[in-house]
């Protein structure tokens, strides 16, 4: 079966490789001069790599882990020492550290919690750890009936005081959706708490050994074309073109630089885009059907990552820090993490700036220029000396629409994971197991079937 994805982000690239391993035959196609998505990266003159954002594996992404051991480019992940590290905000320069030791979940973390001091009294563990056993007895269940709250609405509920969500939750929540935890879903962050709570490695970090681009994305593009798919870039969607019962005849592909429309027909279709794109192609023929309605209720969220590099080190930490700064979510000194960006004597900072929805239409130099401030309170010992590091270059990369908006109430407009469209032949190969499972909250998957002929 020939199946046409348009998409060739992460999402599609994981959906094609499973079409290859079910016996179809994947025609995908991506609207840029590169694949990955919002895990694209490129090299500048100098051929220095950046990347639309920082991208940190943890141990409780099972699908993805599965994925790259079945790609046998498992061990191209840099595993870190199991910790979790904080900037204090009112300590300049001080870092606040939660050690995981090696012993069963979920007593690693909950060890791990009680040995910090810096940052939660022993009342406000007391009562977080009380708050959060609903979560480990009923699961998943009792985690997705707090989609009706904000993180910061249920840790009221659970009588923890608003100093918890300063201290950690506000950099847990810019990290994982990017906005803060008076807007996002309590689901969100109590899903991943879960998930670090029962397995033993859950909240492990590791990092590529090089940019995405070439140490992820081309080893499935090579496997994917290898067994027979193809894979086209430059090839924008314009138009579903569809048959007289509503069901898909075409895509049609945008021509580009004067080059005439394109069309691909296939036997199924599959959309592997953003949430924001598939909205503004939609036909309008099912705009009025109940499952695409629901997309109303999604918007991506503004997402600004940025790279910049010094004349010297500044840190020589191997880690992912959050910065629990206003302006900036996690960062990381890529000479550090990173074997490919390894530089002994000089720093390469790569952050994400959350909530970005104030600065996404701001200037480059305006975006630095405030980095720069927030900057000196993480690095004070090297931005603010008589000698301070000289900032060499930077680079901006900007995602008006990144991952959707998790704010309360979005889990019923998402598509189910396991549900498959009722039109559709695919065998071996749904949402579940495909697409979404592999990169779950960007993106979702659903496929028509063409009428057979």
């Amino acid at each position: 079966m020939r199946v046409a994805i348009a998409g060739g982000g992460l999402a599609g690239l994981a959906c094609a490789k499973y079409l290859i391993d079910a016996g179809h035959t994947p025609i995908l196609l991506e609207s840029r001069d590169v694949l990955g998505g919002l895990v694209a990266a490129w090299k500048d003159e100098d051929g220095d790599w950046y990347e639309t954002g920082l991208h940190a594996f943890f141990g409780a992404y099972p699908n993805m882990l599965q994925l790259l051991e079945e790609l046998g480019i498992r061990d191209r992940l840099q595993w870190k020492k199991h910790q979790l590290i904080f900037n204090q905000p009112d300590k300049p320069g001080t870092l606040s550290y939660f050690n995981v030791p090696d012993i069963p979940a979920p007593l690693n973390v909950i060890v791990s919690i009680l040995c910090n001091n810096d940052m939660l009294t022993w009342e406000q563990k007391i009562r977080f750890a009380i708050g959060l056993l609903p979560a480990v007895i009923r699961g998943q269940t009792y985690v997705e009936e707090m989609d009706q709250y904000t993180m910061l609405e249920w840790l009221k509920r659970q009588g923890v005081d608003e100093r918890v969500s300063t201290d950690v939750f506000i950099a847990a929540s810019k990290a994982l959706t990017f906005i803060n935890p008076d807007q996002v879903s309590a689901t969100i962050l109590l899903t991943a708490l879960n998930r670090f709570l029962q397995e033993r490695y859950g909240s492990k970090i590791a990092f590529l050994d090089g940019s995405p681009t070439e140490r992820l994305c081309q080893p499935i593009a090579d496997y994917i074309t290898q067994g027979g798919g193809e894979i086209h870039l430059n090839a924008p969607l314009k138009q579903i073109e569809l048959n007289d019962d509503d069901t898909v005849q075409q895509f049609v592909i945008r021509g580009l630089n004067g080059q005439p429309d394109g069309s691909v027909m296939a036997d199924a279709y599959v959309s592997a885009m953003s949430v924001d794109v598939i909205k503004v192609l939609l036909p309008d023929a099912w705009k009025q059907l109940e499952f695409f309605q629901k997309l109303d209720g999604l918007e991506g969220v503004p997402v600004i990552n940025l790279h910049l590099w010094f004349d010297r080190k500044l840190t020589d930490i191997d880690q992912l820090l959050f910065s629990r700064s206003d302006l900036l979510s996690v960062y990381a000194d890529m000479s550090n993490t990173c074997k490919e960006y390894a530089n002994r004597d000089r720093s390469m900072l790569e952050l994400v700036l959350a909530p970005a929805k104030d600065w996404i239409d701001k200037s480059d130099q305006d975006i630095i220029a405030a980095t720069m401030e927030e900057l000196k309170k993480l690095f004070p010992q090297h931005l603010c000396s008589e000698n301070p590091a000289k900032l060499l270059k930077y680079k901006v990369v900007k995602t008006p629409r990144s991952v959707y908006t998790a704010i309360p109430g979005r889990q019923a407009h998402r598509p189910p994971q396991k549900r498959r469209s009722p039109t559709s032949t695919l065998q071996g190969v749904t949402p579940c197991n495909a697409t979404w499972a592999v990169w779950k909250v960007p993106y979702f998957l659903v496929s028509w079937q063409r009428r057979q002929l």
